[in-house]
């Protein structure tokens, strides 16, 4: 072969590095690195993920490369000092997928690779342990047939129990050599009945058929899943690992584990992981069975939790620490050495083979927004990290969890269950037993709870719609865990309380029974089960999450702020660190009761007389909206939107609305009907709205202005510094903000005269559609501010409903027509140089110009990211997006040194 496509690794050379994941994959690169620093890793080698892409393309292991697999093989069994499949000593492996980008539990695993009706007694002679040898060998056939050749674990499952039932055993590890022998041959005439052929006696035949499977395993449902989900592209496929296996059920002094060495849950700074003894890895994540802790500390608080006594937690769950003290050591000093070379929180794989450690992985940890910002600020206390490579730790939208909400500390609730804290936050939704189901449920709006046995990699749809994950088994680093966390969903696991009837959809919490809808609440905080709906509320900020916003603020360019239009939302933008109003939507403060009723007065007057007197009822509360939204936001900037929707929004909707309209205002239902259908229009969002309303109804602006004004000036009397600024929206025409400028400034100007006092106000307008971006020179010699409204630029723009779009937009990700919704995620390639040329012809007649953005992109990253870039002085978005933005800011700045 002309180019190198395997590359080995061992204690003595390592061909690979970290740096190598794109074609290595996470796990073959760290097992390269970790071998290099002197960790003990067992020997193995890994297939280039470009391998995979080829094999995808062509369906085949090229011959030659097949060549190279066995060259590598051989050089595997000199440093093993022991041959694949040898009827005395085996050498046996295990092939393990591993991407680029962690997708844990995604594709597949197959252990114990090389044994057959001969090997397996030579393993017997070599480790004088007859059930080991045996157990290894049905562990084999279980994985091989399942991955393999497509057989449905549950059958291997069934021949388990009836095993273990025979033998009058609970756990697999009680079962003796003879009911494994036994187990061996029934799980051979199960692959022969569901195959058609025997099991394959050659380790070479078994060898590539099972890097064909784990090649093949990149499109999977649930890979293909994850990838969608996490938004994972540009890869070219699973590298491949095969590496010589070490015996985690080699006798008592042997185990197996999975470690984080730090707390993926809270950050905390303590050795987090669970560890079996008699085990082999897949027993750890599988849920199976109880796992103990790796520290003392630990095990105490997992005892007391699960009321276990403290002589039977010494007994039956004695923590690494207590078991296999020199072993624990080694470990410690493991976790001190990968956390300081790869200057991360990492998460481990490992086996202990006869009290001797063994790494089999290395990666950065999935962790929670909370553990995620601790640990970033934490590193940087102890020197590891800068505050630059802290901020890029962090993904902005990880912040969402910190947000997340929390059970209300005042609200009655009746516990029913507990379980393990296996991720952040509360969740309210109705019980769902199926993944299906709750696709289904979320299709329809309804809030769900997954409730499961265990996860498994096949429920990644159910449960990336579900509010929260609720399993009855499984530890911290189960599947449910690890895959929640990463989500950012609340989830509970291990919950002991809870038992699970699939056929009857029911479920029991002790003694209660609850069915599917029924709701349930979940704190993945506390590791609790509740009752019904429980009342949320919003966390308290860490101390570390502001020292890392504070950090983001030092080093970002542009502002932040919110959009916001009442007291409540202002006063929640001000704590999250909005500096200003960017965006105060005027209709909002319509649609309460009290105010609704006087714009339909002035929708349905018949004259301009009575128009501008509905109008003018408005008045005091408008200047009150005013007033309240000024104090908050004291000394910085508040932008408010004249009124923007279309007339037809404020009226009715049904028959009993406008019969209960016609009578409070004393008018026929037919008057009602007929103006409705006067404002009836067959594309509203092109209609009679934005600066078009202002135009045809001057005596709207009028009245908004004034309440502005009038707000401002009484403030600044009791010298409290405003600063606002009017924006005109939907403007396409440069004498339409001319026209609109002209009432303003009138109207202003009065209203200053009448007060006796002056002050200073901005008049600019929303950028929004397709013409403004193209005449922005124009719009730039009048605007003092341009603000893009880019919900309605992107309508525009492309030409997609927003009201509509979600009746065709999965197809169009489907097919990969659009990358994502780009009502979510700004499209840089067309709104985006619409906007640039906006800016460059706007700056060139105002070089001065303030230019921002108030958008639903304002806070999303990628959006944020593009806003730097092209020059804008500030984002706005909702309030509880405003730390990501302000997150996103900083990021901008350190991505785009250059």
């Amino acid at each position: 072969m002309d180019k190198k496509y395997i590359y080995f690794f061992s204690k003595e050379k390592s061909e690979g590095n970290a740096k190598m994941k794109s074609i290595l994959g996470g796990k073959g690169a760290n097992l390269a690195e970790m071998a290099k620093i002197g960790i003990p890793v067992p020997p193995g080698f890994t297939i280039s993920a470009e391998v995979c892409q080829l094999y995808l393309k062509t369906k085949k292991i090229p011959s030659d490369l097949k060549q190279e697999i066995e060259k590598n093989l051989s050089r595997l069994e000199k440093v093993a000092g022991k041959k694949f499949g040898d009827e005395n000593d085996p050498l046996l492996v295990s092939v393990r997928s591993g991407a680029a980008v962690s997708m844990p539990g995604m594709m597949d695993t197959i252990l114990n690779l090389g044994l057959n009706s001969k090997s397996v007694e030579g393993l017997v002679k070599k480790s004088n342990d007859e059930k080991f040898a045996w157990d290894a060998f049905r562990r084999l056939i279980q994985m091989f047939g399942d991955v393999v050749m497509g057989i449905a674990h549950s059958k291997f499952e069934k021949e388990l129990e009836k095993i273990k039932e025979k033998a009058g055993v609970k756990q697999d590890i009680e079962l003796e050599a003879e009911d494994l022998k036994e187990l061996v041959k029934n799980y051979k005439a199960l692959y022969k009945k569901e195959t058609g052929k025997e099991f394959p006696e050659s380790p070479k035949e078994q060898l590539f058929l099972a890097i064909e499977a784990v090649f093949k395993s990149w499109n999977n449902p649930r890979a293909i899943k994850y990838r969608e989900i996490n938004n994972i592209e540009g890869l070219l496929g699973t590298a491949t690992n095969v590496q010589a296996m070490v015996f985690g059920n080699l006798g008592l002094n042997s185990a197996t584990g999975v470690a984080f060495t730090r707390n993926p849950a809270t950050g905390e700074n303590q050795f987090y992981g669970e560890y079996l003894p008699q085990a082999q890895g897949e027993d750890v994540v599988a849920g199976i069975r109880t796992p103990r802790q790796l520290t003392k500390k630990l095990s105490q608080k997992w005892a007391k939790e699960n009321k276990v006594s403290e002589a039977e937690r010494k007994n039956k769950y004695p923590s690494l620490e207590e078991s296999m003290p020199e072993v624990f050591k080694d470990l410690m000093e493991t976790r001190k050495k990968l956390e300081r070379h790869y200057q991360d929180m990492q998460d481990i794989e490992f086996t202990i083979q006869e009290g001797k450690l063994y790494l089999l992985q290395t990666r950065t940890g999935k962790r929670t927004g909370k553990a995620a910002v601790k640990i970033a600020v934490d590193l940087v206390k102890e020197k590891i990290i800068d505050k630059k490579t802290a901020l890029l730790r962090v993904e902005p939208e990880k912040i969402n969890e910190l947000l997340h909400k929390r059970i209300d500390p005042t609200a009655k609730i009746s516990i029913i269950g507990k379980g393990l804290p296996a991720s952040p936050g509360a969740a309210v939704g109705r019980i769902v037993f199926e993944p299906k189901e709750a696709v289904e449920f979320s299709e329809k709006g309804e809030p769900v709870i997954l409730v499961r046995q265990e996860t498994s990699p096949d429920d990644i749809g159910g449960m990336s719609v579900s509010q929260g994950i609720l399993t009855a088994v499984g530890g911290m680093t189960s599947h449910a865990s690890v895959v929640a966390r990463g989500m950012g969903k609340s989830c509970v696991v291990g919950c002991s309380d809870l038992s699970i009837d699939y056929k009857n959809k029911i479920c029991s919490f002790r003694n209660k029974q609850f069915k599917e809808g029924d709701f349930i609440t979940i704190d993945g905080d506390r590791g609790l089960v509740a009752e019904g709906k429980v009342d949320l509320v919003f966390p308290e900020l860490s101390g570390e999450f502001l020292t890392l916003l504070k950090w983001a603020d030092q080093i970002k360019k542009l502002s932040v702020r919110a959009n916001a239009e009442t007291p409540k939302d202002a006063q929640k933008a001000r704590e999250l660190g909005a500096e200003g109003i960017g965006l105060a939507r005027t209709e909002h403060m319509f649609f309460g009761k009290d105010r609704v009723i006087k714009i339909q007065k002035m929708i349905l007057a018949k004259n301009e007389k009575e128009r501008e007197k509905a109008i003018n009822s408005l008045l005091p509360l408008q200047k009150n909206d005013f007033l309240e939204l000024f104090k908050i936001m004291k000394g910085l900037p508040v932008t408010v939107r004249l009124l923007d929707p279309p007339l037809h929004e404020f009226l009715p909707k049904t028959e009993e609305e406008t019969k209960e309209l016609a009578e409070k205002l004393g008018i026929t239902i037919d008057e009602i009907k007929k103006k409705m259908d006067d404002l009836k229009e067959v594309n509203p969002m092109l209609g009679h709205r934005g600066c078009r309303l202002g135009i045809t109804y001057p005596e709207i602006t009028k009245m908004q202005v004034r309440a502005i004004i009038e707000a401002a000036i009484e403030l600044n009397k009791q010298k409290i510094k405003v600063m606002p600024e009017i924006m005109v929206p939907l403007v396409s025409i440069k004498s339409e903000l001319e026209d609109q400028m002209q009432v303003i400034k009138s109207e202003a100007n009065e209203s200053m005269k009448r007060l006796g006092k002056k002050i200073k106000y901005k008049i600019g307008t929303m950028i929004e559609t397709p013409r403004a971006c193209a005449i922005s020179d124009k719009i730039a010699e009048n605007a003092e501010f341009f603000s893009f409204g880019t919900n309605d630029l992107t309508q525009m723009t492309f030409g997609f409903s927003r009201d509509d779009i979600a009746k065709f937009l999965p197809f169009y990700i489907e097919k990969n027509i659009v990358k994502n919704d780009p009502f979510m995620v700004l499209d840089q390639e067309g709104v985006g140089k619409l906007m640039k040329m906006a800016i460059s012809q706007g700056r060139e007649v105002k070089p001065n110009l303030k230019i921002g953005i108030c958008g639903e992109h304002g806070g999303e990253p990628s959006s944020v990211e593009f806003c730097h870039k092209i020059g804008l002085d500030y984002v706005s978005c909702s309030p509880y997006r405003v730390p990501i933005a302000r997150l996103a800011a900083a990021q901008a700045v350190i991505k785009n040194k250059k």
